[in-house]
Formats: C-alpha cells, sequence, structure tokens
C-alpha cells in the first residue's frame, strides 16, 4: 500500500503483544521523535507476528521490532539460521529489510518450577522426555509456528500434548500449578522472580533470537533523519538492560512511554520500586476519554451501517423464502468465523490495519441479528393487515412502506438492541489491530498479567453494554405506548 502525501512525514510504529514489545515500540518512537515534523504513531499490541508481519507489509505500520529467529523461520520459512544480509536480500523482493541490531538475545526456551524440577531431576529439555505425563500450558502463537512446538517435540522426542494458554495467563497458571511448563522468552521478568527453572536446550534446537528493526525499504529516504537517530540504538540494549525494562512494567506497573523515556535518559531506575497504580486509578487513567470515543465509534458507525444493509435486504428477500434461506444462511455463517481470523483476512484483503478492518469486521458479526428480526418481524404481520392494504388499492411497495415495516418496527429494533451488544462485547477484539477502544486495555493487560488493569477495561465496556440497553428499554417503551 503507497504511502499517502499527507502520511510522508508520519513514523508509524507497531508492536506484538507482550511486554517487551511495548517497551521497544516506546523506545523507537521516542528515539525518533525529535527528528519528526509530528508526532509518531504508535500502534501497540497488534498480535501475534502473523498479523504485525502483514500490517508493516501491507503499509499499515513502518517498522517494528522482530527477532532474527523469528524473521529466517516464520516470516522467510527457511530451514535454519540466516545471516543479516541473507535476510535482507530475501527479504528486499517484500519491499522490506533489516537492520539496526538493538544489542540482546531473546529466545524461546521451556521453564517449570524449580522446586518441582528439582525434584524430578529436570534439567533440560532431553530430561523433560522422559517425563510425558507432567502438563504444558504454551502459547498459542508457540504452538503454530515453525520455529515452535512441532519441531521442538520432534527433536526431543516430547511426547506430551501442551495446551494453548496466553503468554501471561501462564505464569499464573504455572504458579497455581495448573500447568507443569510453559514456553517463555529469556528476557522475561517474572522467570527469577516467580523461581522457574530454564530448560537447558541441550540439543541446540533454537536458533538465536536477536533484536532487530523489520522496517519498509523506503523509511531510510523518506524519514533520513529519524533513521539517523534510530541507528544509535544499535548495541545499546543488552539482556540486563531489557529484563530491568520488562520488571519495571510486569512487577512495578510502570507505563511503557515512561520506560522508555527513562531508558533513553540513561535512567535505568533499578533500585527502589515506582509506586504501583490501584485498579480504580486505572480505570479512570487520562486514556479513559479516548478509548471511550474510539469504543463509541465502533459500534456506533458498524450497527449503523448494518441496518442500512441488513433491513433492505431483509425486505427484498422476505417474499422469497429460498433465497431468504440462502441469505440467513450465508449472513449465520459469518457469525462461525472466529473474530482474529476474520480481522487477519481482512487486514490482508484491505492492505490497512486499525479502524476500517475493524468496523467491517463489526458491521459483518451485526448483519444476522438485524436481518433475521427484519424477516422475522415482517413474517409476524398478520395476514388480514397486510391483505387490507392490498384492498386498499396498495402497491406492494406502499403496503410495506405504510403497513408492514410500521408494524415490523420493535421486532427489528429488537435485533438492532441484540447487534449492538455484540458489536460492544466484539469491539474489544478491534484492539489487537490498533483499532483502540476499551480493548486496548484488556489487550495490554493479558500482556502484563495485570488483572487490575483488565478490569479497567472490562468494566467501562460492560457499562457501555448497559446504557445501551437502558437506551433501547426506553425507545422500545416508546413505541409500546405509542401503539
Amino acid at each position: 500500500m503507497a504511502v499517502h502525501a499527507q502520511d510522508a512525514d508520519t513514523l508509524r510504529v507497531g508492536s506484538k503483544r507482550f511486554t517487551e514489545s511495548y517497551i521497544l515500540a516506546e523506545v523507537i518512537a521516542q528515539t525518533a521523535a525529535p527528528e519528526l515534523k509530528q508526532p509518531p504513531v504508535v500502534r501497540q499490541g497488534l498480535g501475534n507476528t502473523a498479523i504485525v508481519y502483514e500490517a508493516l507489509r501491507s503499509g499499515g505500520i513502518d517498522l517494528y521490532a522482530e527477532y532474527t529467529g523469528t524473521i529466517a523461520l516464520e516470516i522467510l520459512q527457511h530451514t535454519g539460521p540466516m545471516t543479516r544480509e541473507e535476510m535482507n536480500a530475501a527479504l528486499a523482493p517484500k519491499g522490506l529489510g533489516v537492520g539496526v541490531p538493538l544489542g540482546f538475545n531473546d529466545g524461546y526456551a521451556l521453564a517449570m518450577r524449580a522446586a518441582e524440577a528439582d525434584r524430578l531431576g529436570i534439567k533440560s529439555l532431553s530430561d523433560l522426555a522422559r517425563h510425558p505425563d507432567l502438563k504444558l500450558g504454551l502459547s498459542n502463537e508457540f504452538i503454530g509456528r515453525a520455529d515452535g512446538w512441532k519441531g521442538l517435540a520432534a527433536r526431543y522426542a516430547l511426547m506430551q500434548q501442551p495446551t494453548g494458554l496466553d503468554h501471561g495467563l501462564a505464569y499464573d497458571a504455572i504458579t497455581a500449578k495448573q500447568i507443569d511448563v510453559m514456553d517463555i522468552y529469556t528476557t522475561d521478568a517474572k522467570i527469577d522472580h516467580l523461581g522457574l527453572r530454564v530448560l537447558q536446550d541441550d540439543k541446540q534446537y533454537f536458533p538465536r533470537y536477536d533484536a532487530v528493526l523489520l522496517y519498509k525499504l523506503d523509511l531510510p529516504q523518506r524519514l533520513p533523519q529519524a533513521w539517523a537517530a534510530l541507528q544509535k540504538l544499535e548495541g545499546r540494549i543488552d539482556e540486563r538492560a531489557m529484563i530491568a525494562m520488562n520488571a519495571r512494567a510486569e512487577l512495578q506497573s510502570v507505563p511503557f512511554d515512561v520506560i522508555a523515556r527513562d531508558f533513553i535518559a540513561g535512567s535505568a531506575k533499578t533500585g527502589a520500586p515506582d509506586a504501583q497504580r490501584g485498579w480504580v486509578a486505572k480505570l479512570f487513567g487520562p486514556d479513559l476519554g479516548r478509548l471511550a470515543r474510539q469504543h463509541l465509534l465502533l459500534v456506533a458507525v458498524s450497527v449503523g451501517c448494518a441496518i442500512l444493509i441488513a433491513v433492505p435486504l431483509g425486505v427484498l428477500v422476505f417474499p422469497h423464502a429460498r433465497v431468504r434461506a440462502v441469505v440467513l444462511g450465508a449472513t449465520g455463517l459469518l457469525q462461525t468465523v472466529p473474530s482474529l481470523a476474520l480481522l487477519a483476512l481482512l487486514i490482508s484483503w484491505m492492505g490497512a490495519i486499525g479502524t476500517a478492518p475493524a468496523l467491517v469486521a463489526l458491521t459483518l458479526y451485526a448483519l444476522l441479528p438485524i436481518m433475521r428480526n427484519t424477516v422475522t418481524g415482517l413474517t409476524e404481520v398478520p395476514a388480514g393487515l397486510r391483505q387490507a392494504g392490498t384492498a386498499l388499492g396498495m402497491t406492494h411497495s406502499q403496503s410495506m412502506r405504510i403497513v408492514l415495516l410500521p408494524l415490523a418496527l420493535p421486532t427489528i429494533i429488537a435485533g438492532v438492541r441484540t447487534a449492538t451488544t455484540i458489536a460492544i462485547g466484539t469491539a474489544t477484539i478491534a484492539a489487537f489491530i490498533g483499532a483502540g477502544g476499551f480493548g486496548e486495555r484488556i489487550v495490554t493487560g493479558l500482556a502484563l498479567n495485570d488483572s487490575g488493569l483488565l478490569v479497567a477495561g472490562a468494566v467501562p465496556a460492560a457499562a457501555l453494554a448497559l446504557l445501551s440497553e437502558i437506551v433501547f428499554e426506553a425507545v422500545e417503551h416508546l413505541l409500546r405506548r405509542k401503539a
């Protein structure tokens, strides 16, 4: 997707949905900001590798922090490690490049509670193979990656059947002894904090995952001064610095932008912990107004578009039973498509991330209840009233407009009510592709395993759903009184 003239001076930075990626996105943005004419746009928590890479490839973002092992094995689907020169040669036809090695390796590994590892005599992944009864909770991305569980299980003859878990939630699960083994990033702050043992990769399955910038090739020419500033990050972040920054986010609830600002200023702040915000402070945080506007926009526009599509279509297919069944079946089929899968497909088809694909997805999900209730409302109009319109000499169009639709209106509004409730809940998923809304807090809370932030995102969404129910109840009451 070409960069529009008005966006030529804008740097758009993306991140995946885990703590380190959030922090690095802020470090990148704040490093480049002094050399930009306007503030950079940071698209946080876009999702897993596939979604963030598609956002980069399609032009939704200009760069993000990636890892060499992921680029070689997951993105380029190479059979082994690659040099940076080999990666750049393979990425150039895609309009992408690799540069600015940040200075640390953040590899995959498996970990378990140290006490349990000592009890069972497990020090390495080969030792783990001798205990097929242990319960593994692995992130869904790790299970599906080319360099993840499938290859690891084959290399070590691991017979366990892992359960898919969000990476942040897996730390709670292993602490509560609901699982025995989880996948970790080697710079995770909670490894030592929770007393976990990182199992040795004694057969050297995992490659190095050196942090680098994956960027659009036109970026150095489009924003040369900002790109020159980013070069100064080369080799500046070592493992200890990254672990310290991750710890401030996950253990002390310090905002990502503050962590990045302190790092750039040369203040590591590894001593006294920062004051933690309670969930009430998070609930009424400075982002509440912005997130509320974004969430309301997503819901209002998507439901409005769904009404404009579903009601006329319902009226059109109502007289034709077979066509009606096919159309309702097709819209019902859309409800079975997982929301994240639909969003990923829309990013690819539309070549964009953010609000546009989120609105399309929410509109598609809102079609069924509105269309089904339109057809149901028209069907429930008594035959005598339909015939009365014909007896009075009305055309089919006049009868539909003057008799049928007004009588079906309460049922149609009930469908809009259902669609609105669905949209309010589903709109939280839009944060996975940078569309904002209250889901932004939920996504970040999952990444940080911060229950307070999760609640701070869930409560406003629930309050909005309750408010919509009150409004629709009032509308339906007025319609009953009028009838």
